[in-house]
C-alpha cells in the first residue's frame, strides 16, 4: 500500500498544493503582466496635464536638481515651501528622473507602477475574503477595465499610489487576523497613504478599525497589532511633526491641520468644479461595469454575515460619511476612485454567482438589454467621430471594438453560456489598450492650447530663473515644468504696471500675452517674438520683450 496520503480526488496532498502554488502563480503573473501593459502602453506620448501633473512634475524635477537631503524632507515650489501634499510621489517622481530622465514618461512611471500593482493586491484581498478564485479574479479584472483607474494611474498624480497603499493596508489588515506580524505592514500602508495625501489616510484607518471591531475585535485589543500600526506608521506622523518645526508658517495647531488635509486653493478648487470634462469623467465613472455594481452592491448588503460582505458595507458607509460630511470643503481628503477596489470585489462576486446559476435559471435580461444598448451607444459615437473628423481614424476603431464587444457579449449571454464573462473582458482590455496606443486617452487636452510650443517660445528668448507675467486667465504648472520659467498670470491693469514700469531700473520686463493683450497694453511690434505658424507651433501667444535701459 502506497504510504502517501490520498484526497478524495486519488491525488496526493502534495500534488494538490503544488498545483495550486501553480495556479495561483498563473492568475497572479497573468493579472501583473496585463496590469503592465496597460499601464505602461503610450505612457510618454503626450505632455503633462495642467494643475496636478505640471505641480508634481515642478516640485520632483527641483528635488532632482537640488540633491540635497533637505530637499527630499521640505520640498519646495519656486523656492517657496510646498504645503500641498506630501513628498513621497514627487520623491519616487525624482528617482524615475534620475534613472530615465527629466520626461513625461518618467514623470508617470512611479504611478503607473504601483497602479499595475494595486491590480494584483486586489486579487489577494478577493483571495482573503472570498477564498475562492474565481471572483477575486473577476474582481480584480473589473478593477483593472475600470477606465478612470487605469487614466488616473497613468497621470502623474497620487490617484495611482494612494490607491496602492490603501490596498496594501487593507490586505495586510486581512492577513493579519491570522497573523500578527502582518500588522506592521498595516502600519506602513497607512503610514505611505500619510506621505501621499495625508487626510487620505484617516478614511482608512477608520475603515480598518471599524471592520476589525466588527469581525475581529481580538486585534484592537492585541499590544503586538497597536505596537505594528504606530511602528510603521511612524515615518507619516514623523514627517508632519517636522514640517511644524521646521517652519514658521506652521506656527499653529490649525496650521499643520491645514497640512494634513491637503487644502486647495480657490481657484484649484474652481478649476476642478466646473472643469469642461467633468461630465464625461463622471460617464466614465459608471461605464462599463454599472449594473455589476449595482447587484453586487446589493449582493453584499445580504450577505453582511460573511467577511466580504462587512467589508463592504464598513468601506462603502466610512467614504460616503466622510464625503457628505466634507462636502463642499476645498479638501482633497475623499476621492470617489477610493471607492473602485471594493465596488470592484462587489462585481466580481456577482459575476461568479451568475456564473453559478443552475442551468434552468434564465441570465439576467436587464444585463443583456444593458450590453445591447451600450453596444447601440459605442457604434453611434462612432459614426459621429468617423464623419465629424474621417482623418482621425482612432476613435472611430475604437467605439467600433467597444461596440463589437458588448454586442458578442449579449449575444453568448442571450444563449446562457457562460463564456460571457472571459468575452467581456477581453474584449474591454483590447478595446482600453486600442485607446491608450491613440493619441486621445487624456482627452482633456483638446480643450487646451498646446503647452510645448508656447513654453520652447519662452524658454529660447528669456533668461534662465526670469518670471514672466501673462495675460492668461489662470496658471498653468505644465508650462512652467516645460519652459523651466515661473510664468505668473495677471489682469491687464497688472500687467500695463508691469510694462510702463521706469525702464531706468535695470530690470528687463517680459510678458507672455495674446493679441487682445497687445492692443490693450499698445505694445509696439518691435517688442513682440513670436513664432512662425505651423503645424507644430502656436502663433496664439507672443512674448512681448522691453530691455531696461542698461541694455538699450
Amino acid at each position: 500500500m502506497s504510504p502517501h496520503r490520498t484526497s478524495i480526488w486519488r491525488r496526493s496532498p502534495n500534488k494538490l498544493r503544488r498545483s495550486e502554488i501553480w495556479l495561483e502563480c498563473f492568475y497572479f503573473t497573468s493579472l501583473l503582466l496585463a496590469a503592465l501593459i496597460l499601464f505602461l502602453v503610450n505612457l510618454g506620448s503626450l505632455p503633462l496635464l495642467d494643475l496636478d501633473e505640471g505641480t508634481n512634475a515642478q516640485v520632483a524635477k527641483q528635488i532632482f536638481l537640488q540633491g540635497s537631503f533637505s530637499g527630499w524632507i521640505f520640498p519646495t515650489l519656486w523656492n517657496e515651501p510646498y504645503f500641498a501634499q506630501p513628498p513621497l510621489v514627487h520623491g519616487l517622481i525624482a528617482i524615475a528622473y534620475k534613472v530615465f530622465g527629466i520626461n513625461e514618461f518618467a514623470t508617470r512611471l512611479p504611478g503607473a507602477l504601483l497602479g499595475a500593482a494595486s491590480v494584483v493586491l486586489l486579487y489577494n484581498i478577493g483571495r482573503e475574503v472570498f477564498v475562492a478564485r474565481f471572483p477575486a479574479v473577476c474582481g480584480a479584472l473589473i478593477y483593472l477595465t475600470c477606465l478612470p483607474v487605469v487614466r488616473s494611474s497613468r497621470l502623474a498624480m497620487s490617484d495611482g499610489p494612494l490607491l496602492c497603499f490603501e490596498l496594501i493596508a487593507v490586505w495586510a489588515m486581512l492577513r493579519s487576523r491570522r497573523d500578527l506580524r502582518w500588522s506592521l505592514l498595516v502600519g506602513i500602508g497607512l503610514g505611505m497613504v500619510s506621505l501621499t495625501q495625508g487626510a487620505a489616510a484617516l478614511p482608512v484607518w477608520i475603515v480598518i478599525g471599524s471592520f476589525l471591531l466588527w469581525d475581529t475585535p481580538r486585534l484592537l485589543t492585541s499590544s503586538y497589532f497597536i505596537g505594528g500600526l504606530l511602528l510603521g506608521a511612524l515615518p507619516g506622523i514623523g514627517w508632519y511633526v517636522a514640517q511644524y518645526f521646521h517652519y514658521y508658517e506652521l506656527d499653529n495647531l490649525l496650521a499643520l491641520f491645514e497640512l494634513f488635509m491637503g487644502q486647495m486653493s480657490n481657484g484649484e478648487a474652481e478649476a476642478v468644479a466646473f472643469s469642461a470634462n467633468h461630465l464625461i469623467r463622471g460617464l466614465t465613472y459608471i461605464f462599463p461595469w454599472g449594473l455589476a455594481i449595482f447587484f453586487g452592491s446589493r449582493l453584499a448588503l445580504q450577505n453582511i454575515h460573511w467577511g466580504w460582505g462587512r467589508l463592504f458595507v464598513v468601506w462603502i458607509g466610512v467614504y460616503f460619511t466622510l464625503f457628505l460630511l466634507t462636502y463642499n470643503h476645498d479638501f482633497w481628503s475623499i476621492s470617489f476612485l477610493s471607492l473602485y477596489p471594493v465596488f470592484a470585489l462587489a462585481g466580481g462576486i456577482k459575476l461568479d454567482s451568475i456564473r453559478n446559476l443552475p442551468s434552468y435559471i434564465d441570465y439576467p435580461r436587464i444585463w443583456t438589454y444593458s450590453f445591447i444598448l451600450m453596444a447601440v451607444i459605442a457604434a453611434i459615437a462612432g459614426l459621429h467621430w468617423g464623419i465629424r473628423n474621417y482623418s482621425d481614424f482612432y476613435l472611430p476603431f475604437i467605439c467600433g471594438s467597444f461596440a463589437i464587444t458588448f454586442t458578442a457579449t449579449a449575444i453568448v449571454m442571450a444563449q446562457q453560456e457562460q463564456q460571457f464573462i472571459p468575452l467581456l473582458f477581453w474584449g474591454l482590455l483590447v478595446s482600453i489598450f486600442m485607446l491608450l496606443i491613440s493619441p486621445h486617452w487624456i482627452w482633456e487636452l483638446r480643450s487646451v492650447e498646446p503647452v510645448k510650443p508656447i513654453a520652447s517660445l519662452i524658454r529660447e528668448h528669456t533668461p534662465k530663473n526670469q518670471v514672466v507675467y501673462t495675460s492668461m486667465s489662470r496658471d498653468r504648472p505644465s508650462l512652467d515644468f516645460y519652459s523651466d520659467r515661473r510664468v505668473v498670470p495677471l489682469k491687464l491693469v497688472d500687467l500695463k504696471i508691469h510694462w510702463e514700469a521706469d525702464p531706468k531700473h535695470d530690470l528687463d520686463v517680459y510678458l507672455l500675452v495674446d493679441s487682445i493683450a497687445i492692443d490693450n497694453l499698445d505694445i509696439s511690434a518691435k517688442n513682440i517674438i513670436s513664432t512662425p505658424s505651423s503645424e507644430h507651433q502656436s502663433s496664439d501667444w507672443m512674448l512681448a520683450v522691453k530691455h531696461s535701459q542698461s541694455q538699450s
